[in-house]
């Protein structure tokens, strides 16, 4: 079976989302109803988005990088594990023998979990899925255990869907994305744990009432508070920080080269999102009335990576702020055991805090402040798991680049269920089957708040599943108090 899968894992791997979503969306607004011609036509635009969010990205990371390298060096810190970014680590989720069993793994969970009530998300996005593969081989390598990497990559699948569930509706009401909902790997967990800061920020008396949206800004700052200008502005001190002025016609370039390419990303990014969206509505729209029709009294969501959120004006302006802060942070948790330098995942935070930004309710200072908690405690787990990460990328044929002897990864490699699956199988069989029940126990814990949301959303004239029953910062019930 192995040997059958592996090639298609690999092939999907090299399409990459591009390609691979929009001939999904097209099967799936077949599915849906919808003639051929309306579905081939919005997952082609689906897929033309995303190019063109990957052109942004990739022009960030291009522009960002060399002036990372230079601030770490500036400052005189030797940081010896080596970021490789998102498109490594998918390459080697995929290359590895729990990567060549995880589409249909992840479909059996998804249609499980629709089937028993525990989720209403249908997963359309299964490119990603690479963040479970990711979990189940970390997990396969540390205890030498197929089943139990198998095991944890499918329980991974199940928490991630249900935190997509959980964070549904405040990511519907702050994107306006009805029926969707963001089960994706890198940004969900950070997103469950903006909940109990957010909580954390409202009893602070400075933060409380602080008013920090990017309309609030553009208010107070004029023109200079427009995104566009803010990416000018970031770009120039990201640039005089990495780049100095030793060589000035040469730095000069760099930094202003820099600075016009953030301003450049500020933004294009918004319209790429457009693009994308233009796409999803017909699809968006025939769920809506395919659910009504044949199952009435039920919601489900569409899940879709978080990239249809990563031009909006707070978590663009958040992700920018955080490129120098994640930067400084790395560097000076250094001597507290810190060996990542953050490099070409720099510019992936928009997607580390794209379900983020909505639960602080698009305040960008708590969105910064929270951001640089998560990111930096991540960057110590990034350190624990590099010695694996290495072995699982050198196993699954990645070629490690001269000066690379460690490397790991800011998406994946610093994010919180890595650290609990990593320190699951650190204590073996016990372990990794305790961390199953703990977020399997999630999963059915979730799904109860949702049942008293549906409840309290119905009493007040609302819908099962909609926006109405959640609060303001999207903490129902307490959850994650």
């Amino acid at each position: 079976m192995e040997n059958v899968l592996a090639p298609l894992s690999s092939y999907l791997n090299n399409l990459g989302p591009s390609v691979v979503l929009p001939v999904l969306i097209t099967l799936f607004g077949l599915l849906l109803g919808l003639k051929l011609g309306r579905s081939f036509r919005a997952g082609v635009t689906i897929g033309v988005g995303f190019i063109g969010i990957n052109l942004v990205i990739g022009l960030l990371g291009a522009q960002v990088a060399p002036a990372a390298a230079g601030m770490a060096e500036g400052l005189g810190v030797t940081l010896d594990v080596v970021d490789v970014g998102w498109p490594s680590s998918a390459a080697i989720a995929f290359g590895s023998s729990i990567g060549a069993m995880i589409i249909p793994l992840g479909l059996v969970v998804n249609v499980v979990l629709l089937l028993t009530g525990l989720t209403r998300t249908v997963d359309i996005d299964l490119w990603n899925y690479w963040h479970s593969a990711m979990i189940g081989a970390l997990v396969g390598a540390v205890t030498g255990n197929y089943l139990l990497g198998l095991l944890s990559a499918a329980v991974h699948l199940a928490i991630i869907l249900a935190i997509g569930d959980l964070t549904a509706p405040i990511v519907q009401k702050y994107f306006q994305l009805p029926e969707i909902s963001f089960p994706h790997g890198t940004s969900a967990p950070y997103g469950l744990l903006a909940i109990p800061l957010n909580r954390l920020f409202d009893a602070i008396p400075g933060l409380r009432r602080l008013d920090a949206t990017p309309e609030a800004i553009q208010k107070r700052f004029g023109m200079f508070g427009e995104t566009l200008m803010m990416g000018l502005v970031l770009g120039l001190l990201i640039g005089i920080l990495g780049y100095g002025f030793d060589s000035p016609a040469e730095d000069s370039t760099a930094i202003l080269t820099l600075s016009i390419s953030l301003a450049a990303a500020m933004f294009l990014l918004p319209r790429m999102v457009s693009i994308l969206m233009e796409g999803l509505m017909p699809i968006s729209e025939a769920a809506r009335v395919f659910v009504q029709k044949r199952f009435p009294g039920r919601t489900f969501y569409i899940g879709l990576d978080s990239a249809v959120a990563v031009g909006q004006p707070s978590v663009i302006a958040t992700s920018l702020l955080l490129v120098p802060i994640t930067l400084l942070v790395a560097v000076g948790l250094a001597p507290a055991g810190n060996r990542v330098l953050p490099l070409v995942d720099l510019a992936t935070i928009p997607f580390i805090v794209a379900v983020m930004v909505p639960i602080f309710r698009g305040n960008i200072v708590r969105s910064v402040i929270g951001g640089g908690i998560l990111i930096g405690a991540g960057l110590f787990i990034a350190t624990w798991i590099a010695p694996t990460f290495t072995r699982i990328a050198v196993d699954s044929g990645f070629a490690l680049e001269e000066g690379q002897a460690t490397i790991s990864s800011l998406v994946d490699g610093a994010n919180p269920l890595t650290g609990l699956f990593f320190a699951a199988a650190e204590l073996g069989t016990a372990g990794v089957l305790g961390a199953a029940v703990l977020c399997l126990g999630g999963v059915v814990a979730i799904r109860a708040v949702m049942r008293r949301r549906d409840r309290r959303a119905l009493a007040e004239g609302g819908t099962e599943g909609g926006t109405e029953g959640g609060t303001e910062d999207g903490t129902e019930d307490g959850v994650g108090a």
